[in-house]
């Protein structure tokens, strides 16, 4: 199965100037297609961080990256230029294409500046832009880096998904509340086989101890399987179990 990241690129989201979007919609789209978004972050334009970033996910075989923000053409816009150096290696050199579309947009105007968005990594391919043209791109159909505004990057996103990953079969999930101290529940845990997707939420509620269960596969019999001989080994141990 894929791993799929998200980066989203943006000091502005950082400093409360603005507010992130990008997160809630990219984690809901992977999970109505029943894609593993495994780790996410918000950094700003930092060409260290952004690096440091793009490296990290690189290492991962199985990584998928979406990128939002960093591909326009003002200074602070880093993220065409590191991403060619950390993806392919080489600098970046000018997309015929991407200077077609970008000239059909802004005729003149498209000089001196607003130009230097063709320059892309070699061998990319381009993502549609449905609101001025103006392109995003990808590397080897893994590394889809979008502009920062959602109205270009969400279809640039739902496109590459429709068009390279296939939805994968729904998740089935068992959650319920057991009033204990996760500590007690340690052994319980381990019992557990390592492909079922489990995570432990624990909590106050009313001054009283509680925790938050979470079991889930695609296998619907495995879900219920050990959902019923988690509920059953606490009852073992005198807790009660409620739904959440």
């Amino acid at each position: 199965m894929h791993h799929f990241y998200s980066v989203i690129i943006g000091t502005e989201l950082l400093n409360g100037r603005r507010v992130d979007k990008h997160f809630a919609f990219i984690n809901q789209e992977l999970q109505d297609r029943g894609l593993l978004h495994v780790g996410s972050f918000v950094i700003q334009d930092s060409p260290a961080l952004i690096q440091n970033c793009f490296n990290m996910i690189l290492q991962d075989p199985k990584s998928v990256m979406f990128c939002f923000g960093g591909i326009g053409a003002t200074p602070d816009d880093l993220t065409r230029a590191i991403a060619s150096e950390v993806f392919t290696g080489q600098p970046l050199t000018l997309h015929v294409k991407a200077k077609e579309l970008i000239v059909n947009q802004f005729g003149d105007e498209a000089y001196p500046h607003r130009i230097t968005m063709a320059m892309l990594p070699p061998e990319a391919d381009l993502l549609h832009n449905v609101i001025n043209q103006v392109p995003g791109f990808s590397l080897f159909n893994r590394f889809f880096f979008t502009p920062g505004f959602p109205s270009m990057s969400w279809p640039m996103v739902k496109e590459a998904l429709d068009k390279h990953f296939p939805t994968q079969p729904k998740f089935f999930s068992s959650s319920f509340i057991v009033e204990a101290a996760e500590n007690d529940l340690i052994e319980i845990m381990e019992a557990l086989p390592k492909e079922l997707n489990f995570s432990s939420l624990p909590r106050f509620e009313e001054q009283k101890r509680i925790v938050e269960i979470y079991l889930a596969h695609t296998d619907r019999a495995l879900v219920e399987h050990w959902s019923d001989f988690f509920k059953k080994s606490v009852l073992k141990k005198g807790k009660i179990i409620r739904g959440c």
